[in-house]
């Protein structure tokens, strides 16, 4: 938004000036103008001296405005219009996800799945500017969600992830990293993270997690894991009965140490959402913010004028008026 300023305010001191002159022209300036002796007023009609006060105030009028006009010149008036340029330094980040049907368990209410879709709907919510990606694994790894700004589309795609057909069950963790790296490894931008979240160990695939994880490290993928699930041994899945918590949590570590990420274990569901939260703080947009300024100089409007003014002014004065001083 324009606002104006004047670069030489110093010289709007010189309007002090102006009540001086009209003082001294009322006490002593008027006496020394050129003059007319004549006996009595009455020789002149008052016609005649209203017209020749009136001229002479119209010329005493254009010099204190040719003088304001100067003045407000020489102190330079502009526009400013200061300008700021935001740029964010975007992330690409892959959320990672189990979908192998030990996620039905149900020490996470409802279920492990349903809260860790939840916890990661909200977490999307609040990545204005990252462009996000959904992959989801089991005994084999699919993309959910290509990497995308659009945040609704996003999370109605997370609403939508099921548990892996019987078909496709397992834990393939060595291929869901390296399936997420070919998805990031391209990418263009400074900082690129995976999200891992899985409630087992690698049982099913043809690469190791650790080796998988190496690949990361060298397209400088950062990766935060998450072993989802209670710290008791068996888990309930409703209509199936007990199931063996074999989560690898030195898997996951070294996964994690190796891209220069961190290990977290969410044993319910407020830790599962405090840990997102924290993900959440470590991995910030940086925004680059850049201001200039504009400038548009004004004072030429008033010199312009002020020059035009005075010289009609003394075009006035020497040629209607017959003033030769």
């Amino acid at each position: 938004m324009w606002s104006m300023e004047f670069q030489h305010p110093m010289y709007l001191l010189l309007f002090t000036i102006i009540p001086v002159l009209i003082g001294w022209y009322r006490s002593v300036g008027k006496n020394k103008e050129g003059t007319i002796r004549i006996s009595s007023t009455s020789y002149i009609s008052n016609e005649i001296q209203k017209a020749g006060a009136r001229k002479n105030n119209f010329i005493k009028i254009l010099y204190c405005t040719v003088l304001v006009l100067i003045i407000t010149g020489l102190a330079r008036p502009r526009l400013v219009d200061n300008l700021r340029k935001t740029s964010v330094s975007v992330i690409d980040m892959l959320l990672v996800l189990d979908i192998s049907s030990s996620m039905l368990a149900d020490d996470f209410s409802p279920n492990r799945l349903e809260a860790v879709k939840k916890t990661a709907g909200d977490f999307i919510q609040g990545r204005k500017e990252d462009r996000i990606g959904i992959l989801v694994f089991a005994g084999e790894s699919f993309i959910q969600c290509p990497l995308t700004v659009d945040k609704s589309v996003l999370k109605s795609l997370t609403k939508d992830i099921t548990i892996a057909s019987k078909e496709y069950d397992g834990t393939a963790i060595g291929m869901a990293i390296a399936n997420g790296t070919n998805r990031l490894r391209k990418s263009d931008v400074e900082s690129k993270v995976m999200i891992l979240l899985s409630d087992g160990s690698n049982n099913a695939g043809e690469i190791d997690p650790k080796t998988a994880a190496e690949l990361a490290a060298e397209y400088n993928i950062k990766i935060y894991t998450i072993g989802a699930g209670t710290n008791q041994s068996y888990t309930r899945i409703p209509g199936r009965g007990l199931i063996r918590n074999e989560i690898d949590e030195e898997t996951l570590k070294h996964i994690s140490s190796v891209t220069g990420g961190k290990f977290f274990r969410a044993t319910n569901v407020k830790a599962l959402e405090s840990i997102y939260a924290e993900i959440d703080e470590l991995e910030r947009s940086e925004i680059d913010v850049k201001e200039f300024t504009q400038y548009k100089e004004l004072y030429g409007w008033f010199l312009i004028p002020a020059f035009i003014l005075g010289l009609g002014m003394e075009t006035t004065r020497r040629s209607i008026f017959r003033s030769k001083t």
